[in-house]
C-alpha cells in the first residue's frame, strides 16, 4: 500500500519525475559537455537521450493522458507550457548550454593559442 491507496504502484514512476526537476539541468548540462569534448564518439549522444527517457515520457503520459478531457478550454496551453517548461527549460536547453558554451570556450582556446604564434612551447 503506497499513498494510501493499494492500487496506485504507478505513482513510483513519478519519483523520478520529480527528481528531474532539481537535478535534470545539471545532468544534461554535463552530459551537452560530454558530447562537446567528445564530437565522434556514440556513447555520449546515446547517453544524452537515454536519461531523460523515463522522466519525461511519464510526466508526458501523465499530461496527455486522459484524452477525453482534451476538449475542455485551456487543455492545448497546458501542453504548450509543459512542452516549453519541462521539455524545453529543463532538458533541452541546459544541454545546448553544456554543448555550446564547451565548444565556443574551446574554439576562443584555439583561437588564443593560434594568436600567440602556435602551440605553446614548453621551456
Amino acid at each position: 500500500m503506497m499513498f494510501g491507496y493499494s492500487s496506485e504502484w504507478w505513482t513510483v514512476l513519478f519519483i523520478p519525475v520529480l527528481l528531474w526537476v532539481p537535478f535534470g539541468p545539471l545532468v544534461m548540462a554535463a552530459t551537452g559537455t560530454w558530447c562537446a569534448r567528445r564530437p565522434g564518439q556514440r556513447a555520449p549522444r546515446l547517453w544524452s537521450l537515454l536519461l531523460p527517457v523515463l522522466p519525461v515520457s511519464v510526466s508526458a503520459t501523465a499530461m496527455i493522458l486522459p484524452t477525453d478531457t482534451w476538449n475542455e478550454p485551456g487543455r492545448l496551453g497546458d501542453l504548450l507550457g509543459y512542452l516549453a517548461v519541462y521539455v524545453g527549460g529543463l532538458t533541452v536547453l541546459p544541454w545546448l548550454l553544456g554543448y555550446g558554451l564547451t565548444r565556443l570556450a574551446g574554439a576562443l582556446r584555439v583561437r588564443r593559442s593560434g594568436a600567440r604564434g602556435g602551440a605553446p612551447q614548453g621551456r
